[in-house]
């Protein structure tokens, strides 16, 4: 069972390194509500809003194997987070408005997509979470793990969007792109015994 532990802890670790900044803030978009058919601005939006999962309050558990009705509870209110986090982001770039560049907006449809989809397995780890027996935590925490293993498609759809010469060029030149390549990630979680 410890060994299990060790896997979701380490997934959490990865979670926690993957943008969960906690209380910082999302970098603010420079443009104004409509792009007028400027890239730059355009993908400002598109960056403004793929930020926008770090401006979401996540909490990374202590993950104390000791006590495991404790452990359950904190597992399932991360896993709520997460769930809020990406679905906020879906949200966000559903408002992102009409790409000026042929095919950007499909691929924004598309990181939207991922984003919710990855909501989702989240929000299911949590329900899984909750039932798990907390005596026997394995089963929901084995759950938990698999969510986050989804993380691994986060900066997928991006890279895909960029993929396009004009939004790859205009994505260097919008200052809310730029901010989120360097975002600050949280310290790593390591569990307790």
């Amino acid at each position: 069972m410890r060994i299990r532990l060790a896997v979701v802890a380490a997934g959490v670790a990865l979670a926690a390194g993957c943008g969960s900044g906690g209380d910082d803030p999302a970098p603010t978009s420079s443009a104004a509500s409509g792009t007028s058919g400027d890239p730059v601005a355009y993908m400002d939006k598109v960056c403004s809003a793929a930020s926008s999962f770090v401006s979401v309050p996540k909490t990374p558990p202590k993950l104390d194997v000791n006590d495991p009705v404790k452990l359950k509870a904190d597992m399932s209110a991360y896993m709520g987070q997460m769930a809020d986090a990406f679905t906020k982001t879906s949200d966000q770039l559903r408002k992102v408005g009409p790409s000026p560049v042929a095919g950007g907006d499909e691929q924004v449809s598309k990181m939207a997509t991922t984003f919710s989809d990855i909501a989702t397995s989240f929000s299911n780890a949590k329900a899984s979470v909750e039932q798990a027996d907390a005596n026997d935590p394995v089963g929901g925490l084995q759950a938990a793990g698999e969510a986050i293993t989804r993380l691994d498609q986060f900066a997928e759809p991006l890279k895909q969007l960029e993929a396009t010469p004009e939004l790859r060029e205009a994505a260097e030149k919008a200052p809310a792109c730029q901010a989120l390549r360097t975002l600050r990630p949280s310290t790593p979680v390591t569990p307790t015994s």
